[in-house]
């Protein structure tokens, strides 16, 4: 009951890395990067492990960024003459890769952190990729010209990786969709759908998809501001997601204004609910983190209540990280006495 867990993304060494930055600069190159990344990707599954929680991630130790970490895999995509673009609606600015050509994936993405996870730990494991529609979202094109046709693309080459995890011996796979709470109504009409591809064939892994508010970096902040005083855009997407073909669902709770009774709106899914603030370094005490959990139990059974984290943690300072690792699983601890 209460099996703990994170979004995906940890901080990055600075042996590594640059820190406290969304998209870092490597310290090495070629064979010594990939050994870095290697030992940055046992520390983590350390830290998690040594936290006490139950459902282990990689870290995204391999990845300069969410999404970027796929598309460096993918051929067909020019990284070498980037431009401009505003992303999540025009929230913010960057400077993002373009699709040229047919999408074509040159090999294994993230066999190499998944293996080395698997060999390491006895603990559930989870692989997060980013979702369609946010690759699309975060990438130009000027090959398919059409963003549906373009999702689509991509999730066929999801779903081959995604397959292919399954059988280096993952227990979830997450999709990242923070999209997902800004084109509301593409959710419908064809996010969904991706996904769907996205996931197609798989049998014995647990499938998520992961919608929030976004990293803790001011462009996020700012935007939330202008919200409001209650955030219901998971109120447009909940009923769709609670008839798909996913497992789970990862959402932003603890410190946000979304209304937490719309977590009943997924009924029959596993819902990943948000105990850890990314936005701040203030720690949460175990008892806020417990509290948050049975706030949640009003809606959600307590068998499909998972806590988590409300986002990934990469821009984060690491002793800060691992704190708020303590502290979700303390939390969860402290829950499971109160409300079993």
């Amino acid at each position: 009951m209460f099996e703990t867990t994170i979004a995906g993304s940890l901080p990055k060494p600075g042996w590594l890395a640059e820190t406290d930055k969304l998209w870092p600069a490597w310290r090495a190159t070629g064979e010594e990067l990939d050994k870095a990344k290697r030992d940055a990707t046992l520390l983590w599954l350390k830290e998690q492990e040594d936290a006490g929680l139950d459902i282990v991630t990689d870290g995204e130790q391999s990845r300069q960024h969410f999404v970027h970490g796929f598309l460096e895999f993918v051929e067909g995509i020019d990284f070498e003459h980037k431009v401009k673009m505003g992303i999540r609606d025009n929230r913010y600015d960057a400077m993002v890769p373009v699709v040229v050509g047919p999408l074509k994936l040159k090999g294994r993405v993230h066999q190499v952190e998944a293996r080395i996870a698997r060999a390491h730990t006895k603990k559930k494991l989870k692989i997060t990729m980013p979702g369609p529609m946010t690759i699309v979202d975060t990438i130009a094109d000027r090959y398919y010209g059409d963003k549906v046709k373009l999702a689509m693309a991509f999730a066929a080459l999801l779903n081959q990786e995604a397959r292919a995890l399954e059988k280096d011996g993952v227990d979830v796979i997450q999709f990242d969709e923070p999209a997902f709470n800004v084109y509301m109504a593409d959710v419908t009409k064809w996010g969904i759908a991706a996904l769907h591809a996205a996931i197609k064939g798989l049998r014995k892994v647990k499938t998520c998809v992961h919608i929030c508010y976004g990293y803790g970096i001011k462009a996020n902040l700012d935007w939330k501001q202008t919200l409001g005083e209650e955030w219901r855009q998971y109120e447009q997407i909940f009923p769709a997601l609670a008839k798909s073909r996913l497992d789970q669902v990862s959402l932003e709770c603890i410190h946000s204004r979304v209304p937490p009774e719309l977590m009943k709106l997924l009924k029959g899914k596993d819902v990943l609910v948000g105990v850890i603030d990314v936005a701040s370094d203030r720690i949460e005490t175990p008892e806020e983190v417990a509290r948050t959990i049975g706030q949640a139990l009003r809606y959600v059974p307590k068998k499909h209540l998972f806590p988590c984290t409300n986002c990934g943690m990469a821009p984060m300072q690491r002793e800060i990280a691992i704190a708020k690792l303590k502290a979700l699983a303390a939390g969860a601890a402290l829950a499971r006495k109160r409300y079993r």
